[in-house]
Formats: structure tokens, sequence, C-alpha cells
């Protein structure tokens, strides 16, 4: 496929005639008549990977930043963020907008799709449809003063190591670049990239109120033999830094933090790069608007096109074709049509033959804004007559949504999900989200749990569920305590499901280690010596609970009460016993649980040669 063109208003579809003219013309215009000019490039459009390039120039000249967001698809609030920049006007400088560089990673919320994206800068023998979208990137970093990569990254970052979701190896709220200071062999020009980091970190901090959320300056050291990220040499900012010699940076905002608040906080430096660039923008805007599809233009076999409306329903003949040619809603960019069980997950400007009901999927990125159901109506001619639009039949329904807060953290829900829990876990169904009508009418019911025993209506919005103890196993699906469903009805009619799977908490390892830095992990069962008056410390926990969320730690012995341990807090053996004899035992276990279910335990044994000695 080749690219469209969209220039001051204008679109131009390309032919394989004029391919190499709409190139030059996109990266080889002079500034003169560059100027106040505004140009969208869509490479490979219509398929899955579809790659959006947006050009803006000011009206005075300046440098130029290259954004890059979603090269990993499961970052929303990089390539979120970087949606915003594409509608900007400027007053002086250039960007190059690249929102979603890999769109189909988007759509399936994966990391990757063939193989990661930010590893294919390097030499790379292998082709696919990452390798097709890099050689456009790195031809947009050619064409660039700077560059910023949006990630949404682990944890956060800390130069020192703190705990186990905030140390070194962490990339939350940090400024990455590959080295510190870079000299071009080829120029000779020196690049400061750690003090432009720092200065940057530090006109973002001054907007984030909790210093725990500050960003900091991480140096990924990517070309020594040291380093810890030797991976990041086939990375997009190590290629532009060394194959251009430009300032190049990793920004990572925390997966930890709400998806309003990583995008506010990339938004943060972006500006502020923007600032100590020169760049200087005319018309800022932020959309959060929550993604609605109103209405879908679609043609039955080459007729002319009807409009179909969010949760209504396209009745059509076996057999025929359908292309969907357009698609209203709130958002202009990010935006798919997946035909159930046909076509790809994009399939818009196809025409498909439709052979079984089915439906169409709208979606805003990742997330399900819209739905069409597509009824057949038997036999018959293939002819526009034949098609008919109607509204979903039961009143009530629409497009339903939950609402469930999980651990103190609230989510979003689509009809029919499955929500993953871990025995434990606290959950409260909070409310059913419809677009068409009033949700005080309907009865949300879980089954397996009572809210109020005294008068059991039903009705289990508001409750806080805890699921180690307030389940009934007798009422689970396949009674075996591992899946319960949730129903809500109007009317005595059943409208939707949401599913809740539980499995049991595991404990898979814990790290010990010593103030010195001997680290060590252990599974559950093992036995380990230590020196009984050397301080101890327990670094990490690591079970398939969400963020640890009510786990906890015990040292337990023969002589003395079980007391609570801090994760990075020392202790000395000797110190916790509460007698000599306890002391002559030297054997304690190290207990692990989550709302007083046992998962699992280490043995600490003092060294019999250190405790002679003493």
């Amino acid at each position: 496929m080749f690219p469209t063109v969209n220039r001051a208003g204008f679109v131009v579809h390309v032919k394989a005639g004029i391919i190499i003219f709409v190139i030059v013309l996109v990266f080889m215009l002079p500034g003169s008549v560059r100027a106040q000019k505004r140009i969208h490039t869509a490479f490979f459009e219509g398929t899955d990977y579809e790659l959006n390039v947006y050009r803006i120039y000011g009206k005075e000249p300046g440098k130029t930043l290259l954004l890059i967001g979603g090269i990993q698809g499961d970052e929303q609030g990089g390539y979120l963020s970087v949606d915003h920049y594409a509608d900007i006007s400027l007053a002086q400088g250039n960007l190059i907008v690249v929102p979603r560089a890999n769109f189909r990673s988007i759509v399936a919320k994966r990391r990757k799709i063939n193989e990661d994206m930010n590893r294919k800068f390097a030499e790379d023998p292998k082709s696919n449809y990452e390798t097709k979208i890099v050689a456009i990137l790195k031809k947009l970093i050619s064409e660039s003063d700077f560059l910023l990569n949006l990630h949404d990254g682990s944890g956060f970052y800390s130069e020192k190591w703190e705990g186990p979701n905030r140390n070194p190896k962490r990339y939350g709220q940090s400024i990455i670049a590959d080295v510190d200071i870079y000299v071009d062999p080829k120029t000779g020009k020196t690049i400061r990239l750690g003090d432009m980091a720092r200065f940057v970190s530090q006109e973002i901090n001054k907007n984030i109120k909790n210093p725990r959320n500050h960003f900091h300056f991480n140096n990924h050291q990517t070309k020594e033999i040291a380093s810890l990220h030797k991976e990041q040499r086939k990375s997009a900012t190590y290629y532009a830094l060394y194959t251009y010699g430009i300032p190049a940076f990793g920004i990572e905002s925390s997966k930890a933090l709400p998806l309003e608040q990583k995008i506010r906080h990339h938004n943060l430096a972006i500006n502020a790069f923007m600032d100590y660039l020169g760049i200087v923008p005319e018309t800022p805007g932020i959309n959060l608007e929550r993604p609605a599809l109103n209405y879908l233009v679609v043609s039955i076999n080459d007729s002319l096109p009807v409009v179909v409306k969010n949760r209504q329903s396209l009745s059509i003949n076996a057999g025929d074709t359908i292309m969907i040619s357009h698609i209203e809603s709130n958002y202009k960019r990010g935006l798919t049509a997946d035909i159930v069980g046909y076509g790809t997950v994009s399939d818009i400007f196809k025409k498909i033959r439709i052979t079984g009901p089915t439906k169409i999927i709208v979606r805003k990125d990742y997330y399900a804004c819209g739905r069409i159901n597509i009824k057949m109506r038997g036999g018959g001619k293939k002819i526009a007559v034949d098609v008919a639009v109607s509204d979903q039949q039961k009143s009530g329904s629409g497009m339903l949504l939950y609402k469930v807060i999980i651990n103190g953290e609230e989510r979003i829900f689509e009809n029919e999900e499955h929500v993953k829990l871990v025995k434990g876990d606290k959950f409260e169904i909070v409310d059913v989200i419809n677009y068409i009508g009033d949700t005080s009418d309907l009865i949300v019911n879980l089954k397996g749990y009572v809210g109020d025993p005294d008068n059991n209506t039903g009705e289990d919005r508001g409750y806080v569920i805890n699921t180690s103890r307030d389940l009934w196993k007798s009422y689970s699906l396949e009674k075996r305590g591992k899946y319960y469903q949730m129903i809500v009805e109007n009317n005595g009619d059943i409208i939707g499901k949401l599913f809740f799977d539980l499995e049991d908490p595991v404990l898979k390892y814990i790290v010990l280690g010593t103030e010195n830095g001997e680290l060590r992990g252990l599974t559950p069962g093992d036995t380990v010596l230590v020196d009984a008056d050397k301080p101890w410390k327990l670094f990490d926990i690591n079970t398939n609970v969400v963020r640890n969320a009510g786990v906890k730690a015990f040292i337990a012995g023969s002589g003395f009460v079980r007391r609570p341990v801090d994760i990075g807090k020392p202790m000395a053996i000797n110190n916790i016993a509460n007698s000599e004899a306890d002391k002559a035992s030297c054997r304690y276990r190290l207990e692990i649980e989550r709302d007083k279910i046992f998962l699992g335990s280490v043995t600490l044994n003092c060294s019999q040669e250190t405790h002679n000695e003493k």
C-alpha cells in the first residue's frame, strides 16, 4: 500500500507512478515552503499496521523534535500523550509526531506482535511488518534534531535500592539516556545528555506535588561492558545518538500511576523539552473524553452507503459483501473497525463477504467504544433494498461497562469480560455504565455473595467483598470456588454478565540479602545459613498477587511470638530472640501469608561454625 498525504486540508491518494515524488515532498521540502505547513502522511494505509506521521512546521524556523509513541503497544500513557501534539500549531520550530508507531500491538494491547519493535534498530536480518515501520522511523530520525521516545515503565526508578518496586532496575518516572556525555566522533561536538535530562527533570518536578513521583535522570550506560541494559543497543534512542549524533531520550512514566496522571507527566516532559529547544506552541490541547462511536458508514454489495448508529443492528442476506468506509467518533485517530470472525483486526475500506451473523467492534486503540450487530435475513437477492437497520430489541441494555474497585484501584470492564482475581483480593462492584438508559433500576447480583443477610434483595453494588472468606463455594460455577458470575437484570431479563476467575495466591520466591549487597533468591521450603549477629534484609517477595497487595512476612521460632518483617528493614537473629535458649536453637522460619492464607516459608539456620564462635 502507498501513503495518503493530507496537506493543508487536501488529500492526495498516492499512485505507484508518483510514490518517489511524494516521499521527496514529505522529507525534502525547503524551509521557506514548509513554513506554517502541516503534513499528514499515512504509510501502509489499509493494513493492520498503518503508520500515521504528522509534520508540523512553525511560522518561524527552529529545531525539529521527533515524538514517538506506542512503539510498544501496552504503554497507553506514551501514545495518548503524543496524540495530543498531532493537532498543535507552532509559532516557532518544528515537530514530527508519530502517535502510534506500532498500531497493531496497540489494538492487541500487547508489547509486541512478532518482535519488540524497539529492539530492531540495529542490523536485523528478519523481515516483517515491524521492519517496515522501523525503516520509516529511521528516516524520520535522520530528519530530526532531537528524539523523545515515550514509554510507560515498571515501578519507580531510584539510584539506590529502596524496595522491589523502587530501585535501579526499574524504569518509571525517569528520563533515560544511553550515556551521560557523548562526543560525536564525526563532528567533535559534545552532547551533555545528563545535564539536559537533569534540567528537564527539575522543570517537570515543579508541577508534581508528590516527591515520590518525581522524575530522575537514568543513565543506562548502554555501550559500556558493565551496562545492565545492553539490549538497548538495538533501540531507537541508541540508533539516533550513535548514528546521527542527535540527543535522544526515553521518557518513562510509571505504569503504577493512573492513566490520566501518566499522560500529564508525559505532557510535562514534552513541553519542557520543547521549551529547552525553543519550540514555541500556539494551540495546546488535551482531550481525555471517553471514546464513543457515533455511527459507521457501510456499503452493501457496492450500493449507496447507509449510516448505522452505535448499538443498532444491520440486517443483510447471507453472502452479501460489506465495506466500512467511515467511522464517526469523538476521536479522529487510533480507530479500527473489526468484523468479528472475518478479515483482520482492522477491516475499514475492505470488501468482506459475510456468511453468517456477526458483529462489528469499533475500537479506539485497544478500547472497545462501539458495536453494531449484523443479522441474517435468510435467502434473497443481493440488492440494497434487502438491507435493514434497526435498534436493539431489549431496552436498557446499551453498551454495558462495569466499574469495579480491586484492592483500592478503580478499573473498567466490558460486558462478559473475565476479571482475574487472587484469593484474598478485595473488590467492590461500584456501578454499571450504560450509555442508553438509567442504571438505578437494574439489579446487579454476584452469585455466591450476599451483601445484606437481613435483607437479601440480590443487589450487590457498594459492598467490599473479601474473596478469601465472603464467597460461597457452592454457588460458584462448577462448584469448585474458582469461577463466579455477576449478572445484570432489567425487569427480569438478563442483559449482562461479568465473570470473576479466582486463583489461589502463590509464593514464587523471596530475595534475602545482607547490607553489603549479597543477595540470594529462595523458593518455599528452602533453608539458608545466616550469621546470627549480622543484619539481614528481606529485599523482595514475588507472588502472583498484583503489587503484593495484603502480602506480609513474619519471623517465627519455637521460643517467641511471630513478628512482622518489613521489606528493606535490617534485622539480626540474635536481636529478636527472647532468651539464650532461643539463641541456642538458632532455627527460625520466615513465613509469608496473605489475609491469613499461608503461602509458604523458608528456614533460617545459624551457621554452626559461626554460631559456636559467638
